[in-house]
C-alpha cells in the first residue's frame, strides 16, 4: 500500500545474537527489503533496543558497584544509541535524521527513521508504541529472537505452545504490568497498556526475512498477532 507507514521495534539480540558479533547477514537482508518498500513509497520509523549489549552492561554494573534503577536504565539506553547509530549508517541517504530520543520530536518527512532509547523506566518498545502514536501507524512489528508469544517460557517448557493471535488482555495476564531494567519480554507491560489503550496492533515476529516480508506484503505470516 503507497504511502503507508510502518513501526518497527528491532530487539538489540537480533542486531547482535547471544554469540556477541553482529548479525552482518541479517542487517544486509533487512535493508534490501525496507528498501525495496521505501521505492514503492512506504515510510519506515525502526525503533532499535539493546539486548544482549544493555544485559551485559547491567550484569557488569551490578557485580562492580550498586547502581540504581535509573543508572541501569540509562546504560541499557546507551546501548540502544549504539545499535541506532549502526542502523542509521546502514541505511545511508534514506534516513537522514538525526536519531530520534524524544517520540514527541519525531517528523516522519523522510523514508526511514532510526529511533533508540528515551528515557529511565520506558523502554524501546514504550518508545516503539509512542512513535507509532505520534505518526499515526496502526501497527508496530516487533522482531525478537523468538517466533511467536507462547503460554509459558519456551526455554523451560518444552511443552510450550504458541499463541497466533490474542487480545492485549490475555498477553499483559502473559508478562504482568511491572517494567524492570533489563527485562526480556516479547513485549514491555507498560508499553503494552498503552498499546491496548491507543488500540494499535502489535506483531511479534522473528527476524526471518521471508516472513518480515509477508507481514509487509499483507500475507500469511509466522508470528503472533496482538489486538483488541
Amino acid at each position: 500500500m503507497p504511502g503507508k507507514k510502518w513501526v518497527i521495534s528491532l530487539g538489540g539480540s537480533v542486531i547482535i545474537p547471544s554469540s556477541d558479533q553482529i548479525d552482518l547477514s541479517f542487517i544486509r537482508e533487512f535493508r534490501k527489503l525496507i528498501e525495496a518498500r521505501v521505492r514503492k513509497g512506504e515510510q519506515f520509523v525502526i525503533c532499535c533496543g539493546g539486548g544482549n549489549t544493555c544485559r551485559k552492561y547491567n550484569r557488569a554494573a551490578l557485580e562492580l558497584a550498586k547502581p540504581s534503577a535509573s543508572e541501569l536504565d540509562w546504560l541499557g539506553i546507551r546501548a540502544t544509541w549504539l545499535n541506532a547509530h549502526l542502523m542509521k549508517i546502514v541505511f545511508g541517504s534514506n534516513a537522514p535524521q538525526e536519531i530520534i530520543t524524544n517520540p514527541e520530536e519525531i517528523q516522519l518527512n523522510t523514508p526511514i527513521a532510526v529511533a533508540a532509547g528515551w528515557k529511565p523506566g520506558r523502554s524501546t518498545d514504550f518508545m516503539a508504541v509512542r512513535l507509532a502514536i505520534q505518526i499515526k501507524a496502526g501497527s508496530i512489528i516487533n522482531i525478537t529472537n523468538t517466533p511467536y508469544v507462547y503460554d509459558k517460557d519456551p526455554k523451560r517448557h518444552r511443552d510450550a505452545k504458541p499463541i497466533r493471535a490474542m487480545t492485549w488482555n490475555e498477553f499483559i495476564g502473559i508478562v504482568g504490568e511491572k517494567w524492570e531494567p533489563g527485562m526480556n519480554m516479547p513485549f514491555d507491560p507498560v508499553a503494552s497498556r498503552l498499546a491496548r489503550q491507543h488500540g494499535l496492533r502489535v506483531i511479534i515476529a522473528s527476524s526471518n526475512i521471508r516472513n518480515l516480508k509477508g507481514i509487509l506484503e499483507g500475507k500469511e505470516f509466522k508470528g503472533t498477532r496482538i489486538s483488541d
